[in-house]
């Protein structure tokens, strides 16, 4: 197990590279960067270039007309430099790293990954690691609570439904499913919002953050519970949006493996039903199941939590990583698909040692 530990983690080195190379090129060929951005937010403010040169608002402004306007819309490759002194916009260039080539551009970035160095974001202006960090708790915390209880609630009633399958609980545990299945999440969570937390009915739960203003102060299990109070509703959608299909995958799973030979076998020795459910037909089923996990815990992180943060007033990755597509904002682009990209790749290899868990007769060093 060891060397093929190594194996895989050699691997991830040319796949991560492979990763961030494919995306470099394609955001190269995508239109309205971060240059243009600020040009355009020049000609409409002349704000932002004040922020970028630390001068003033005033002090910053195209020609009003003639030959500069016209220099600066034949020279430039913007759209939106027309009318502005080409020199401001190669100052804008120089600001933001763009007066370079790209493969040098590139080169840069890979090195100071190599260091766990992102950079600085280029409208906050403060390190990319910096704002992973702070985003970083309100993404696990929903990640990790809805994870958990998707498979501590899919696994049993989906085992439960394998088993008593064709019965009147699984017709009726059918229909919740789909109906989880079908509403999408962010409907799912406006009707809450509406029931309890503050909208048309009643307030039961609080509608913005992780913790009430405040409450550092507070004692550590009155702020466990505040913390738990205002994670209810949040879970609570992620959870409905993501047990329907692990449900589905589970009962499938485990009445596959119910047909089999070795498990009428097990019934013609006169093992009891728990035994041979639990004892021989559970670790099979689990591995198509477990096989999930990574991709599950991953997509509930990083993904699947934009429009619930965004209802719920919760600053996370989701929502960080969605305005810096917005923005342009390479360097908080890149950076959380770097730590995006990493972190499954090595959740790739925690399942395989999760695998070999529930079935230590798998062995990964096998070779015909």
């Amino acid at each position: 197990m060891t060397a093929y530990l190594l194996r895989r983690l050699l691997l991830v080195v040319p796949t991560l590279f492979g990763i961030i190379l494919i995306n470099f090129v394609i955001v190269q060929f995508a239109p309205g960067g971060p240059v243009e951005q600020v040009l355009m937010e020049l000609r409409g403010e002349g704000q932002t270039m004040g922020r970028i040169t630390g001068e003033g608002p005033g002090e910053v402004r195209g020609p009003a007309g003639g030959g500069g306007g016209a220099e600066g819309q034949g020279s430039s490759p913007y759209r939106g430099a027309r009318g502005l002194d080409p020199e401001i916009v190669r100052e804008i260039e120089r600001a933001f790293g763009f007066d370079k080539p790209a493969h040098i551009r590139f080169l840069e970035m890979l090195r100071g990954y190599l260091t766990f160095d992102l950079g600085r974001s280029l409208f906050q202006d403060r390190p990319v690691w910096d704002l992973l960090v702070e985003k970083l708790p309100v993404s696990i915390s929903l990640g990790l609570w809805s994870t958990l209880i998707i498979y501590l609630v899919s696994i049993p009633l989906g085992i439960r439904k394998a088993v008593r399958d064709g019965s009147r609980f699984d017709v009726w545990t059918s229909a919740a499913v789909l109906v989880g299945y079908a509403i999408p999440g962010f409907l799912f969570a406006v009707l809450l919002v509406v029931l309890f937390a503050g909208g048309t009915f009643l307030q039961w739960f609080p509608l913005r953050g992780l913790a009430t203003p405040g409450s550092e102060e507070w004692p550590f299990w009155q702020r466990a519970l505040d913390y738990a109070w205002h994670m209810t509703l949040p879970t609570l959608v992620m959870v409905i949006g993501g047990f329907a299909g692990l449900t589905m995958l589970t009962k499938n799973s485990f009445l596959e493996e119910i047909n089999k030979q070795y498990v009428l076998t097990a019934r013609a020795k006169g093992a009891d039903e728990r035994r041979v459910l639990y004892g021989h037909v559970f670790r099979n089923a689990m591995l198509l199941i477990i096989s999930g996990f990574p991709a599950a815990f991953i997509g509930i992180l990083f993904t699947g939590a934009l429009l619930v943060e965004i209802i719920f007033s919760l600053d996370g990755l989701g929502l960080l990583g969605f305005e810096a597509a917005i923005r342009r904002d390479y360097p908080v682009m890149f950076g959380t698909l770097y730590l995006f990209t990493l972190l499954g790749l090595l959740m790739q290899i925690v399942s395989d040692f999760t695998y070999t868990l529930v079935d230590p007769r798998i062995d990964f060093e096998a070779r015909r």
